[in-house]
């Protein structure tokens, strides 16, 4: 029996991890965490049966207490819960799917507290990976990641120790927009930038995959999952989404992981390795796959990722000046207040103005991600 906490339950991640434990009597849940949904963490707790759950918002979490009344379960709130929840004495491993760099604190106290690490919250390695990679590795705690892509790069590694990796080819399907010049992307609705060709997601990572935002940071990401420089790693558009990423080795051998797009396969991985465990749902046909199409990035027409790249090389707190910026453009995006090429101009502009700092703690972290909602909150 595994024991896991979710932090982020009723997210996109959230919910499918939790149809990935209906589907293994092996997996049971001591703790769910999540921001301000009280119905749907009701739901959720009355099913599952954790110690407690913790809702981020205060009068949301007042709510719940009133809902779970009935029930033994704990109803905690705040940072405070959330840190409870990443530490629960039970759980074995601890399921990081919330959104953004409110994931960092809580995934250190889960390493701290000896809990194995199913990644969902790429923010964490983006901005603080100097900081997380070596603190696991001292403390002995692995971190599986559940990204598709990093998932697939994870399973192409194994049993390939000692071998030098060449390159990660990262794959992406392009978004919504392939194809599009920046003159017809000017006038993109909402509407239209949710409508991924392939994979279901939360609204701030589809928005964020449609401007490669999503894929920038992905590659930063890598740098730390896997121990690569950002130039190491070679996005590769595939549309298609059957080949989730490879790994190229220096003999030129180059491995694939493919299936149809779905995210469940990653979390189940995640939380069986290094088990494999029969999972329902479509299987890849090759007699119908017609064929597998590979391009270029659009860096010209899409210049978030040329921006990731260089945050990646600069290190320190730029990277959480490129992820801090997206962060608050996508939220004012999805709330109708800017146009939809203005997300990467803030970026851009958070960016040029960001005066870098090598090596940062957590505090540095923090604050640099305060300075910049500041910054951008003066300006736009």
């Amino acid at each position: 029996m595994k024991k896991i906490s979710i932090l982020g339950s009723t997210g996109s991640i959230g919910t499918q991890t939790l149809e990935v434990v209906r589907e293994n009597p092996e997996l049971r849940v001591t703790a769910l965490a999540a921001g301000r949904n009280a119905a749907l963490l009701e739901a959720q707790a009355r099913e599952f049966r954790p110690g407690f759950v913790c809702l981020m918002d205060e009068a949301a979490a007042g709510d719940l207490r009133v809902r779970l009344a009935d029930t033994d379960i704990r109803v905690l709130s705040g940072m405070e819960g959330l840190l409870e929840a990443a530490v629960a004495e039970e759980a074995d491993m601890v399921v990081t799917a919330v959104v953004g760099m409110i994931g960092i604190r809580p995934t250190i106290a889960a390493i701290e507290a000896g809990k194995d690490i199913a990644l969902a919250n790429k923010e964490t390695l983006v901005t603080a990976g100097h900081l997380i990679m070596p603190f696991a590795k001292e403390r002995g705690v692995d971190i599986f990641p559940v990204d598709s892509e990093h998932s697939a790069i994870f399973q192409c590694l194994n049993g390939e120790e000692g071998n030098r990796i060449d390159k990660i080819l990262l794959t992406a399907s392009g978004g919504p927009f392939r194809g599009k010049t920046r003159k017809e992307l000017a006038g993109v609705r909402l509407e239209d930038a949710l409508k991924h060709p392939n994979w279901s997601m939360g609204h701030k990572i589809t928005i964020d995959s449609s401007t490669l935002v999503n894929k920038g940071l992905e590659v930063m990401e890598a740098k730390w999952l896997f121990g690569v420089g950002v130039d190491d790693v070679q996005v590769v558009v595939q549309p298609q989404s059957v080949i989730h990423s490879m790994v190229q080795f220096e003999d030129g051998a180059v491995m694939a992981q493919m299936g149809v797009p779905d995210m469940k396969l990653p979390i189940q991985y995640a939380l069986l390795y290094p088990k494999r465990r029969r999972m329902p749902g479509k299987r890849l046909d090759f007699w119908s796959l017609r064929s597998l199409d590979f391009e270029k990035p659009d860096l010209e027409n899409f210049p978030a990722l040329s921006m990731a790249y260089e945050a990646g090389r600069a290190g320190g707190t730029l990277p959480t000046v490129f992820n801090a910026a997206n962060e608050w453009a996508v939220a004012a995006f999805l709330q109708g207040r800017i146009g939809y090429l203005d997300i990467t101009d803030i970026i851009g502009e958070a960016m040029a103005r960001h005066k870098n700092i090598e090596a940062p703690g957590l505090e540095e972290i923090l604050r640099t991600e305060a300075e910049t909602y500041h910054y951008i909150k003066d300006r736009w």
